[in-house]
């Protein structure tokens, strides 16, 4: 999209200078806002032309059944599926008795600008009707991030060239109807018609929906107010049925007259409380929202993105496109998070409905780091979710004759969603990535309170999951047997690195929390005999090695299996899931996603204590050229190998991947929403990869390193109640502490002490070369336009 003419490269905004019907679906995942419990899709305020519809609450979700061909024991029965709730954003136009509809009459002017800075939405067009009125229409929407059930509208109407009769239709609607499935597995299910009404009310200015869903019994209440503004009288009135409730407002408006109607909505949910109850939830919130009203909530967005932007901003000197893209990233993973409040980060954030609205690993080991680094509180209130859904996760272990917690692979409510077991149940280490989570949000923040109240729970929990789960062999040694790590295209397998490495470091911080912990420690039943066991397995656990070609395998066999036939592969026959039999790829060397390499990245400190560099560098060359990259998520853990590999080139096509995967559309699937892991993924590959950034126990540790195209990184750090400035040229590093105290780093393995006074600048030094490393066929690194680099 970002290679379409109709966008522009721009340092803290996303701009869009025309309209583009082939991609108005792409452009609405784009410009979603949301504050992580209200998402609105990026649709025109009229409703119509669209992609797909979507207004989202974070857990708000309808069941249905999962078919099976055959039944198996332990297989989820039920699904989970994001619906689109109540829609308030609507609002329609009528010039003269016609409907301002883009597609009719001659659209002189569009421009969609999203501002990263002040976090709205804002739109300007000139229309002139079939029957030759022009209309200048301009309007502003947010989504509050201060208050949490707040979104707002201000729409304006202005006659160009002659006298108008203006009707605007300020509309409450459910059920909307909404596009067919694509046919890609990875889309959502439409449901249809999900909600049944409660209540329907329009009173003066005010307009309210209650519904309920179906099958999982969750309520729903939308409420809208308005204040309207012309120079001469306007006419209003209200109705309201079952799934609409309408305000209509009329003037009669001359050339430069304006009509203004400022929409503010309130949204809230429920599976407990009552009709009433939810009513005046929502009217309380709307009357909150009236206290500062539009301004007071414009004023209240722009300064907490202001502090958001001093502790979190990233500079990129050398590639406009990638600073946009990481600014871009940076809002959208802030909106899935922000006010989540003990719910889920879906993959997709609240910005459509793809994977079906469900949260996976993706958030624990992409979003959360960027986020605990940025804005640590959104981190704890996800984490604690996990928490919340640790007696399902228990019950599900329990079902699977296993100890500890069975953290779901997919899911919306705490439950399994997955119909596909080798890629779902089979992939524990989601345990362990919730762990890691546990473990890196307490190391940067300190957070105490945290540690006691949550992480010993969940560590625990996880440790008994991976105790059970593996066994000890005849000599001692800790094998975890039949299981599917991070890549999906290798299922079921013995030992996978990824998964005993995780599982390893999950162990270890089990049994240390317990020994800082005790009182928890024996409230969950835990003893010295138990923390043995865990270490005991921590430290004997199995990590497979091919002596004869001198790598580490994926998992143990994993070398000795036939390689795909990659010149046989077409480009077109990419992504290989929708391509080939499953069967046909578990048993060939073939790589969905980073999987080996992502452990380097995530157990870089077992790789630093057991691996010199010319081992490193033989691992990642190794996977490279059988990396196909059919999943999104692999472009960033790549990048930041790249780096630490010393090529730095590969690491920046990577990079760029990674930023532009959704303003380009790398997957061809950004109309069911953005891709909050891979947006994450580009701070990721800058900050971890060309930042060199490394937690590694409570302190950090620096290798920055810059490719050509890059001229300096800027990037600011959260840590301990400090705020960390880094900049990085192509000859040195400088720190500077913006606030808190004291902090020692380390640099290259240099310790080093950066307090307030002034800034310590130290040298970089230069990487060893050595050959670039080759990729499949056809999956190059892609660029803008998602072809690959030019390799010859």
């Amino acid at each position: 999209m970002i290679t379409n003419q109709t966008y522009t490269v721009e340092p803290w905004r996303v701009r869009e200078t025309s309209l583009d019907l082939d991609i108005l679906a792409q452009s609405e995942s784009v410009f979603a806002l949301s504050n992580g419990h209200v998402g609105w899709r990026g649709n025109l305020d009229e409703g119509e032309p669209h992609g797909l519809p979507g207004t989202y609450l974070n857990g708000v979700h309808e069941l249905h059944p999962l078919p099976y061909a055959e039944a198996g024991y332990g297989y989820p029965e039920s699904g989970q599926t994001v619906i689109n709730v109540t829609n308030g954003k609507l609002l329609r136009l009528l010039v003269d008795d016609e409907p301002f509809d883009l597609r009719y009459g001659r659209l002189r002017a569009h421009e969609r600008s999203l501002d990263l800075r002040r976090g709205v939405l804002e739109r300007t067009c000139e229309w002139t009707s079939p029957a030759g009125t022009t209309v200048r229409v301009r309007s502003t929407r947010l989504v509050s991030l201060t208050q949490r059930a707040i979104a707002a509208v201000e729409y304006e109407v202005e006659p160009v060239d002659k006298r108008a009769r203006v009707v605007v239709q300020s509309e409450l609607v459910a059920n909307e109807s909404l596009p067919g499935p694509s046919g890609d597995p990875r889309a959502a299910q439409a449901l249809q018609s999900p909600l049944e009404p409660e209540e329907d009310l329009a009173l003066g200015t005010r307009l309210r929906l209650v519904h309920r869903t179906r099958r999982s019994g969750l309520r729903v209440a939308v409420a809208a107010d308005h204040e309207i503004d012309a120079p001469g009288e306007v006419t209003t009135s209200g109705e309201s049925h079952a799934d609409v409730a309408r305000l209509t407002a009329s003037t009669v408006l001359e050339p430069g007259q304006r009509l203004r109607v400022r929409k503010t909505v309130a949204h809230g949910w429920s599976g407990a409380r009552s009709r009433p109850a939810m009513s005046d939830q929502v009217e309380a919130a709307l009357a909150a929202a009236a206290h500062g009203g539009w301004d007071g909530l414009v004023a209240d967005q722009r300064a907490y993105l202001d502090d958001f932007w001093d502790r979190a901003d990233v500079e990129v000197h050398g590639d406009a496109r990638i600073q946009q893209a990481v600014r871009f990233a940076l809002f959208h993973v802030l909106q899935a998070g922000a006010r989540a409040e003990r719910r889920a980060i879906p993959a997709k954030g609240l910005t459509g409905s793809g994977y079906d609205g469900h949260a996976f690993w993706d958030t624990e080991t992409f979003v959360l780091p960027v986020l605990t680094y940025t804005a640590p509180g959104a981190v704890a209130e996800a984490l604690r979710w996990r928490q919340d859904t640790l007696p399902a996760a228990r019950d599900r272990a329990a079902q699977l004759g296993l100890g500890g917690a069975a953290f779901p692979w997919r899911t919306i409510d705490g439950s399994e969603g997955s119909a596909y077991w080798p890629a779902g149940t089979a992939a524990f280490h989601v345990a362990a990535d919730i762990a890691h989570a546990v473990v890196r949000y307490t190391a940067v923040t300190g957070d105490t309170g945290f540690e006691r109240e949550t992480a010993v729970e969940i560590l625990v929990e996880t440790a008994r999951l991976w105790r059970s789960l593996g066994h000890h062999d005849p000599h001692g040694v800790f094998h975890i047997d039949g299981i599917t790590g991070p890549d999906e295209y290798s299922a079921v397998v013995d030992d996978n690195t990824y998964t005993n490495l995780m599982a390893r470091s999950n162990l270890l911080a089990a049994a240390d929390v317990c020994a800082r912990h005790p009182g928890e420690a024996a409230r969950l039943g835990v003893g010295e005999e138990e923390t043995a066991a865990w270490r005991d397995a921590a430290e004997s656990v199995h990590i497979p090695y091919n002596e004869e070609i001198g790598v580490h395998e994926q998992h143990t066999g994993f070398t000795r299996h036939q390689r795909w036939d990659f010149e046989g592969t077409s480009a077109e026959q990419y992504p290989l899931l929708l391509h080939f039999p499953y069967f046909d790829i578990y048993r060939k060397q073939v790589v969905k996603q980073a999987d080996l390499v992502l452990a380097m990245y995530t157990c870089g400190t077992w790789f630093d204590a057991h691996c010199d560099e010319d081992q490193l560098a033989a691992d990642f060359a190794y996977y490279e050229p059988l990396t196909v990259r059919d999943s999104s998520l692999s472009a960033c853990c790549q990048a930041v190998v790249a780096v630490r590999t010393g090529h730095l080139r590969l690491a920046h096509e990577y990079a760029t991947e990674a930023a532009l995967m959704d303003l380009a559309d790398l997957e061809h699937n950004t109309r069911d929403g953005l891709h909050i892991a891979s947006l994450a993924g580009t701070w990721i590959a800058l900050v971890a990869g060309f930042g060199g950034t490394r937690r590694h126990g409570d302190g950090l540790r620096f290798a920055p390193r810059l490719p050509e195209r890059l001229s300096r990184l800027v990037f600011r750090l959260q840590f301990r109640g400090r705020c960390l400035r880094v900049e990085i040229a192509a000859d040195a590093a400088t720190y500077s502490l913006l606030s808190g105290d004291p902090l020692t780093v380390h640099h290259y393995g240099t310790e080093a002490h950066v307090n307030g006074d002034e800034p310590l600048t130290l040298p970089i030094p230069a990487p060893e070369r050595r050959p670039a490393p080759g990729q499949p066929p056809h999956r190059g690194p892609r660029s803008a336009a998602g072809r690959e680099r030019d390799e010859g």
